[in-house]
């Protein structure tokens, strides 16, 4: 039987997909954006989706919505929004800012899972936020867990990803058990690092995760629209083929999707000035261009870490996506996905700005795979692959902006309906919205 993990903070699914790929059943994932949850739910519709706050959230709850009964649960993992400011003379954890992090730790416990992961921004091992951490050890332990010491940040440019992406990993288990190791680097990646072991193979390039790729000018329906039906595909890397799953190995140790390979998914295309093209396409590629400030992606290179940018309320509608380098445009969504390790089948939301901040709060999958086969060593288990094929959801789930998802998963207040005469639906409104603007502003 194949073991079972809890996405906590679930976002789109990165962390989902990659424990999936290691041979883990993910049995629910806790969402609190609506928008987030109808995506994971098209992409794994057989997991239980809880779309709210972690806040109060319990684990009898959870394990509800899951359908596990009294099941042990193999791992719990996620990446809880934190600032990690320590104020002198104050605990950082105290600090209402850092709840949802507490919430974690919690649900962890309650759950008696087996191991967790933490996962979280390079920032917080930094200065006086190690004082955060190392406040967040202890709280394990207090859990009853041992966490796997020191704590490493590892780049998923080392795990077989075109991106130059760092984020911190904290793992442990139930006092008594088996440690996970952190997994050890795979591959070198492409033009950025040659202090490391020769032995290691040659990571993807930015040509070779999306140069097969059609070029979306050539779609006028794309203006309007985030999918085509008449794209041709070029010849892919053999990076490219994983990414469209055209091999068994692709599926890694997941459940294979039914989906149509030929379909151009996720791809919206963006208009850009006359102007804006020109000054695209005279920027050099690895380098940033000026005004945008964007960063043209090298085809022989590696792309920088792709970000969420920030929501219409901050001032910034759409995140900084990446120029390509064969074309005086941004890259699409689906562009964006290939460099996180997002296979061809995973949509994101057809909204660009949705989409873009939903690759950027992702944790790469190829590097939440290595992550997730680590704790599976950990626990005595070998994976195994998935014995059957999975129908994606409705494509509908694609097309819902906040109200309609919200009201489709029964989010209180989101959808436009507040209840002003329920104190209980007040306070989980409160925590919603909290949720959201520090997921939002704090993380990814």
């Amino acid at each position: 039987m194949r073991p079972i993990g809890i996405d906590l903070f679930a976002g789109a699914g990165g962390m989902s997909l990659g424990f999936e790929q290691a041979g883990f059943d993910l049995v629910a994932a806790v969402e609190v954006d609506p928008v987030h949850c109808a995506v994971h739910k098209f992409n794994f519709p057989e997991t239980a989706i809880i779309a709210r706050s972690v806040v109060g959230l319990s684990a009898a709850e959870i394990r509800l919505a899951a359908g596990i009964g009294d099941r042990q649960v193999d791992c719990v993992f996620g990446g809880p929004p934190c600032q990690g400011f320590s104020m002198i003379g104050q605990r950082a954890l105290a600090d209402p800012r850092n709840r949802l992090v507490l919430e974690f730790v919690r649900i962890v416990a309650e759950m008696d899972a087996s191991t967790f992961v933490f996962e979280n921004v390079k920032g917080l091992t930094l200065g006086s936020q190690r004082a955060f951490l190392e406040e967040l050890v202890q709280a394990f332990d207090q859990a009853g867990y041992t966490v796997r010491m020191p704590w490493k940040v590892l780049n998923a440019a080392h795990f077989g990803t075109p991106q130059h992406r760092e984020r911190l990993i904290l793992m442990g288990a139930k006092k008594g058990s088996a440690l996970p190791d952190y997994p050890l680097p795979t591959t070198n990646p492409a033009g950025r690092c040659k202090t490391m072991s020769p032995i290691l193979a040659k990571g993807p390039t930015a040509n070779e995760a999306i140069g097969d790729l059609p070029d979306v000018s050539r779609f006028a329906a794309l203006d309007g629209y985030d999918c085509v039906r008449t794209a041709t595909f070029k010849n892919p890397s053999n990076y490219a083929a994983e990414m469209r799953c055209l091999t068994n190995e692709a599926w890694h140790y997941g459940y294979v999707r039914n989906w149509n390979p030929g379909i151009l998914t996720s791809s919206a295309r963006t208009s850009h000035t006359e102007i804006s093209q020109r000054r695209f396409a005279a920027t050099t590629v690895g380098a940033v261009e000026p005004i945008s400030r964007f960063f043209k992606l090298p085809p022989q290179g590696i792309s920088n870490t792709l970000r969420a940018g920030t929501d219409g309320a901050r001032g910034a509608f759409t995140s900084a996506r990446p120029i390509h380098y064969a074309y005086p445009r941004c890259v699409t969504v689906r562009e964006m996905a290939r460099l996180h390790g997002f296979p061809d089948w995973f949509r994101l939301q057809a909204t660009k700005w949705h989409g873009a901040r939903q690759i950027g709060n992702a944790v790469p999958a190829p590097l939440a795979r290595a992550v997730g086969l680590a704790v599976m060593k950990a626990l005595g288990k070998k994976p195994t692959r998935g014995n059957r094929a999975i129908d994606l959801g409705d494509p509908a789930l694609l097309y819902m902006e906040m109200s309609h998802a919200a009201a489709h998963f029964g989010v209180i207040g989101l959808s436009g309906k507040r209840d002003r005469k329920s104190g209980a639906k007040k306070r989980k409104q409160e925590d919603i919205e909290a949720e959201l603007i520090a997921r939002r502003t704090g993380h990814g």
